[in-house]
């Protein structure tokens, strides 16, 4: 490709440029100007083609940035400018010319120049410092150097005051000898240029500070703290403006360290080394709390350190591995027709046929479907007794059995729904399952005493990337969202695209499509920015409990949302409060079950009572996170009796994802939704429409449908194709895996002793999943929501399993053949 090596002149704005690129304007104006004629403006050989890129050595970093761009303002061409425009062809600058202030501005406001130099010879033509305040007021000139071209003195030396309150950097004393302006440019490129690029890449390095999820603190060469990020403050507990200026021993110190600690830490760095260890830190609230910490000193002026660099990390957060190839969920499993799978059913018991709504393929499904609802293998006393009233209503006079719907009344709106648990002679799995999932975990280890361990820090990442419109997603992304409709959709392939922020994209995608924003009254940018500092708020070293898990089940919840029976039963209030509890309902989720936060005596058991700590923690986290800052607040702009209702909703919603009250959930709806739909298509009549309708449509019952909602959503993973319910089976593994290898580390004790890596059959701990929580729970929302292709999957995967365990197999996958 040729060069070109043109001056474009306007009265507006001039151009030169060593290459044929986006740089040149209009290249057919090249012999057009009210100036003169550009041909003679620089009657020097063509630049060279070639654009480098230069290195900077910044510390211990090279960057790398681009030729510089220069602009030129000369009022008119003159030997000065001539100059300067073959210095710039020379060193290989981008260079644009400008004639009066307002193009000079309007081509800055363009290009963002490194380098502007001004005439400041003649004040007829322009204002010279006028230009420069204008070029200044722009924020994107922070790091522009501004130089003004100045006459030779004829006596006495000029004052460079004016200049420097104008703006100015540096004055060039006019010279329009070629090499004169040649190493002016070069001692401007290797100076200040130089150094405002290092303090441009120092506001970048800092961005990435304020975004890490490690703690990161700052301290001078006498250990004065400079610098704390907010993770720092969020682990910490202090906010920056009590740490910053303090000398490092003047902060509160742990006992728990040894006292030769300090003294080992101080010896090494001050020689120069890097020190890296575990070390206990105190919070501000006087907790104790354990962390890897790596202290590197930096080398500054004089050869000598200059500042100390400390990463902290919470030690739990370490034994988190990322195999994101092997992972299985035991906390999101689903369903399985029980008429498929009848050699691994337990027992049942009163089992009662009902007819189905119509003859077709389906229906006859949803009458053994409808017929397992009475037959439920895990049944509560309470689900007992109401089959039994109902089995003595149909040969009882109508007086009695006016009562006795009194009595059902009553027992369907009381607690009376935890089930009881079988003995110990039970699967192992199941136990295990029951036990870390369902108990608020403080298990005796011997006598009376429960075992309380160091308190878990509560890890804050707080960063938030750039938003984007609907518009705006790249097209990769995009095109990994295509079918999000389809229950089939792959989220992995979107948290890949996405780089494991999937949140973001796939909820800015959902809202949009259910109308969220129009609802609450809020722009896109508003629910853009929640969105990200939501997803910003989970953990994504967790190998489960991450932002793709809540991505997943906003995607199961706005299918299930679709379905006709759901439609109908919910209003658009409740809609809005189900996408909204499902993006929220695990975030700042630590990895680690409620029984273990209990075991270990962490800061959240103790500030919920041992009581559904994770599921209150993330509800009251979520309205604090969305409250406290105006740019992500998406129910700033709604009526405050809505916000108390829309408020109440996503708590209720989010609190039922928790494991203790599965069985009161499950054996609600079942008794108060499917079973009286169950009895109007047994009887048929002109009212059962109406009927059906009340009952759908009542204030309990919303609240049911939408627990039961967000239930099958969260555990939906063994429903999904195949691929997609072998890789959440491994991460749920995983993450259970570093809370029992943590557990045993610290002594704690072991919540679920299957789940230990070198020992846990996979394959068992699914199925066990499945018959136990699973089953019961997508047999009834089938029943209710018809959703045969989850059945489906749901029933090949249990195969798969089985297939597995009998062939004795612990892995997630078998041997290749």
């Amino acid at each position: 490709m040729g060069c070109a090596s043109s001056i474009h002149i306007s009265d507006r704005v001039v151009y030169q440029s060593g290459k044929e690129s986006e740089d040149s304007h209009s290249p057919q104006q090249t012999n057009t100007t009210q100036q003169g004629n550009p041909a003679s403006a620089l009657p020097l050989k063509p630049p060279s083609c070639k654009t480098t890129l230069t290195e900077v050595q910044f510390g211990p970093m090279k960057l790398f940035k681009d030729p510089l761009q220069v602009l030129l303002v000369f009022s008119k061409e003159d030997s000065q400018s001539n100059g300067f425009c073959w210095a710039c062809e020379k060193a290989n600058f981008r260079c644009s010319m400008a004639r009066t202030p307002e193009s000079a501005l309007e081509c800055f406001l363009e290009k963002h120049h490194d380098l502007v130099i001004i005439d400041h010879r003649h004040s007829r033509h322009f204002d010279a410092e006028a230009l420069c305040r204008s070029i200044r007021a722009v924020n994107s000139s922070e790091n522009t150097v501004i130089v003004a071209v100045v006459k030779r003195p004829d006596r006495e030396e000029a004052s460079v005051m004016p200049l420097i309150n104008a703006g100015f950097n540096r004055r060039y004393v006019e010279n329009a000898n070629m090499m004169a302006c040649y190493n002016e440019l070069l001692q401007l490129e290797h100076g200040e240029v130089r150094a405002q690029f290092k303090l441009r890449a120092g506001n970048a390095i800092f961005t990435a500070l304020e975004q890490s999820q490690e703690a990161i603190e700052i301290t001078s060469e006498d250990q004065v703290i400079q610098y704390v990020n907010p993770a720092y403050e969020s682990i910490m507990g202090y906010q920056r403006g009590e740490l910053i200026g303090k000398e490092i021993i003047e902060v509160p110190k742990s006992e728990k360290n040894k006292p030769d600690l300090l003294e080992t830490i101080n010896s090494c760095i001050r020689k120069g080394k890097e020190w890296q260890g575990i070390y206990y830190a105190k919070k501000k609230n006087g907790d104790s709390i354990q962390q890897n910490v790596k202290i590197t000193p930096v080398i500054g002026q004089g050869g000598k350190i200059r500042h100390y660099v400390s990463i902290n990390w919470p030690l739990h957060d370490n034994n988190k591995s990322d195999k994101s190839t092997e992972r299985v969920q035991a906390e999101s499993q689903t369903d399985i027709q029980s008429s498929k799978h009848k050699d691994r059913r337990k027992g049942s018991l009163d089992v009662r046929s009902t007819t189905s709504r119509g003859s077709d393929g389906s229906s006859q499904r949803r009458h053994s479907s409808m017929a397992r609802i009475h037959s439920m293998t895990i049944e509560a006393p309470i689900t007992k007794v109401i089959n039994i009233i109902n089995a003595a209503q149909e040969s009882s006079p109508m007086p009695v059995a006016e009562a006795l719907d009194r009595v059902l009344e009553i027992l369907r709106t009381t607690e009376l729904y935890s089930p009881q648990f079988g003995t110990n002679d039970e699967d192992p799995h199941t136990n295990d399952l029951v036990g870390g999932l369902m108990t608020d975990g403080l298990r005796r280890l011997s006598g009376n005493e429960y075992i309380l361990a160091s308190k878990q820090p509560h890890h804050m990442p707080s960063h938030l990337t750039t938003p984007l419109t609907l518009n705006d997603i790249p097209p990769r992304i995009a095109q990994t969202m295509e079918n999000e409709e389809s229950w089939d959709f792959d989220i992995v392939n979107l948290e890949a695209a996405t780089m494991k922020r999937p949140l973001t994209y796939l909820g800015m995608k959902i809202f949009s499509r259910f109308g969220v924003c129009e609802y609450l009254n809020c722009p896109e940018a508003t629910l853009r920015s929640w969105l990200q500092v939501i997803e910003a708020n989970y953990h994504s070293s967790n190998s489960y409990h991450n932002s793709s898990h809540a991505a997943d089940v906003l995607h199961a919840t706005a299918y299930f949302l679709s379905k006709e029976r759901v439609k109908q039963s919910l209003d658009p209030i409740d809609e809005v409060a189900a996408l909204i509890a499902a993006t929220v309902h695990d975030v700042d989720h630590p990895g680690r079950t409620n029984s273990f936060l209990c075991n270990a005596g962490s800061e959240l058991a103790i500030l919920y009572n041992d009581t559904a700590v994770l599921e209150s923690h993330h509800a009251a986290l979520a309205f604090q996170i969305t409250t406290r800052d105006d740019k992500c607040n998406i129910f700033k702009n709604i009526e405050r009796n809505e916000y108390r209702t829309l408020r109440q909703a996503i708590i209720d919603m989010v609190l039922a994802t928790e494991m203790t009250k599965h069985f009161e959930h499950v054996n609600k709806f079942v008794n108060s939704i499917n079973k009286p739909l169950a009895a109007l298509e047994e009887n048929g009549g002109s009212s059962d429409e109406d009927s059906a309708k009340s009952i759908l449509t009542s204030p309990e019952n919303r609240i049911l449908v939408k627990r039961m909602l967000i239930k099958c959503a969260d555990i939906s993973n063994p429903c999904r194709p195949q691929e997609l319910c072998i890789e959440w089976a491994g991460r749920i593994s995983e993450e259970y895996f570093a809370q029992t290898d943590e557990e045993k580390r610290q002594g704690l004790p072991v919540v679920m002793p299957v789940f230990d890596r070198n020992t846990c059959s996979i394959p068992k701990s699914q199925i066990s999943f499945i018959d136990y929580f699973i089953t019961d729970m997508f047999d009834a929302w089938d029943a209710f929501a018809d959703l045969p292709n989850l059945m489906q999957h749901l029933d090949n995967n249990f195969k798969y399993w089985k297939g597995l365990d009998e062939r004795k197999l612990h892995s997630l996958r078998p041997p290749p053949e």
